[in-house]
């Protein structure tokens, strides 16, 4: 009996050991800084390759004392900005393929790297938390820069959950295209997690979820783009996401369509891996994103359809909570 007890609470300790150091390592791998860059990793292309007009900027985040890089493209005579934000740990280079044909079409520009992820590196990020006073921070200099243009954005992946949630606490930006967006910081988590290992995902992600308040002074629910897209009702919304995603579950775009409020669309491609609606079909990709840019910010102002907040909110806390349970079910 006494090796059996003995026995039993040894094989506990080893795989509460094993729980901890597994959601360690699922907190810092989201919040370990970028790793430094070597000298390859500045040959990438730049808005030069493209015959864009940028002008190197930097400005301030809505709280925090660091600067946010970017660049800004004014178009002659536009009447719009476009915001275009990039994701998780991804550089503003990489989204000058989009860029280029946005200011094709008219529109001014500001793209920028959220703060660690892409240019400045070396401090520790979130997903999506601390990041959102980079969108704002944009916002607000878009607007002084270019003061008489309406906004847009177009954002990929956790830039887009960002959007979501930054747009829901500002009313500057009026229409949203969101290219990979999750739906909330468990749904994404969870998902890796499930595609990592063969395990129940539940037990491991509610103590990475304790911890990662320990390392970055935040919890899971309080990025929840789900709860959030509600409150963008009346606000123009596209969303693309691919069926072979192998970062965000692409069941997060049907939740992400069913809570947003009108207009809205969803654009699925089956085919397409993570971020790739564009590689799939650059020119039907280009073609789609104009139009709606064109239909709903470049045409005269839409008559608002007026949503009680009441209803709004409700709205998103229960898509949040249906999606919390089917994840906790699927897990």
């Amino acid at each position: 009996m006494k090796q059996v007890l003995v026995g039993g609470l040894s094989g506990s300790v080893t795989g509460l050991g094993v729980m901890l150091a597994v959601a360690l390592y699922v907190v810092e791998t989201i919040v370990r800084p970028t790793k430094r860059r070597d000298i390859f990793d500045e040959y990438a292309y730049s808005p030069f390759e493209f015959d864009l007009p940028a002008e190197n900027v930097a400005f301030p985040p809505m709280q925090g004392n660091y600067l946010v890089s970017g660049w800004f493209v004014p178009h002659p005579q536009a009447t719009t900005t476009i915001l275009v934000c990039p994701g998780y740990r991804t550089r503003k280079s990489e989204v000058l393929g989009i860029s280029a044909q946005l200011w094709k079409a008219g529109h001014n520009l500001l793209i920028f790297d959220y703060y660690g992820h892409g240019t400045d590196i070396g401090t520790p990020v979130t997903l999506g938390y601390r990041e959102i006073n980079d969108f704002l921070g944009a916002v607000a200099y878009a607007k002084q820069r270019a003061p008489h243009t309406r906004l847009g954005v177009m954002a990929y992946s956790m830039g887009a959950s960002i959007a979501i949630m930054a747009c829901a606490r500002s009313n500057d930006v009026e229409v949203l295209v969101l290219d990979s967006a999750f739906a909330t910081h468990w749904s994404v988590v969870n998902y890796l997690f499930r595609r990592a290992l063969p395990l129940p995902s539940v037990p491991f992600l509610w103590l990475a979820d304790q911890l990662i308040w320990w390392r970055a002074k935040y919890r899971f629910h309080q990025v929840e783009p789900l709860r959030d897209i509600a409150k963008l009702s009346s606000r123009p919304i596209l969303l693309i996401h691919g069926g072979k995603d192998s970062m965000v579950d692409p069941r997060d775009a049907t939740l992400l369509y069913n809570a947003a409020g009108e207009p809205k669309e969803l654009w699925f491609l089956p085919e397409a891996d993570h971020c790739g609606a564009y590689f799939a079909d650059r020119a039907a990709y280009t073609e789609k994103i104009s139009a709606f840019f064109e239909l709903y910010l470049k045409k005269p102002r839409l008559q608002l359809i007026e949503n009680k907040p009441e209803e709004q909110v409700e709205s998103g806390d229960a898509a949040v909570s249906n999606a919390n349970q089917d994840l906790s079910e699927a897990s």
